[in-house]
């Protein structure tokens, strides 16, 4: 069940910071949920938040080009026509609330669905972006600042339709106002 936001504001957009540190070594733990796995995330977050932003965007470490994650979640984007795209690694968390996006992405709303290398120099490509997990479900995002440059997605303000629709499809699976698609969801007396 959803427990909150990740970040101030509810359903609200945030902005975020590409950052120069990495998250996950190559070849490192960075898919597992291990002790000590973010303990690298924590300069750079306190850093992004000096600055006024709510967290980082993590780079691949091998290149630097590619987006991985977002803080301590998984990134997603919704391209203008209308393609659900997620990164996929091996350096990073697999999740249970990307897979059911990607899902409800391709079944309940007929979006086209990728999972794939997200290039950080092609943002403009994305109408929409946020990050998922399963506490919080979706954190849209309104910007990200990558250097000099700062791209706005749908709004700093407002929830783009495509993410609000897919929070609202979860959550409301999650929550039994809309049926689960078979094996989601099992009850237990």
């Amino acid at each position: 069940m959803p427990v909150g936001p990740y970040f101030k504001g509810g359903l609200t957009p945030t902005n975020f910071i590409v950052s120069d540190y990495d998250r996950a070594a190559p070849h490192g733990t960075g898919a597992a949920k291990v002790g000590g796995n973010y303990a690298s995330s924590l300069l750079p977050g306190k850093e992004a938040h000096d600055r006024n932003f709510s967290d980082c965007i993590y780079l691949d470490p091998a290149t630097h080009t590619k987006i991985e994650e977002v803080g301590s979640a998984n990134f997603f984007g919704i391209t203008k026509d209308n393609r659900f795209v997620t990164p996929k690694s091996p350096s990073i968390l697999p999740s249970i609330t990307k897979y059911s996006l990607l899902y409800l992405a391709e079944h309940h709303l007929g979006m086209q669905v990728e999972e794939g290398d997200v290039y950080i120099d092609k943002l403009d490509e994305f109408s929409e972006a946020g990050a998922c997990g399963t506490a919080a479900v979706i954190s849209p995002i309104g910007g990200i600042q990558h250097g000099e440059n700062f791209h706005v997605f749908y709004s700093e303000t407002e929830v783009g339709p495509v993410t609000r629709k897919l929070y609202e499809e979860l959550t409301g699976i999650q929550f039994g106002d809309i049926e689960a698609p078979e094996g989601w969801i099992v009850k237990v007396d």
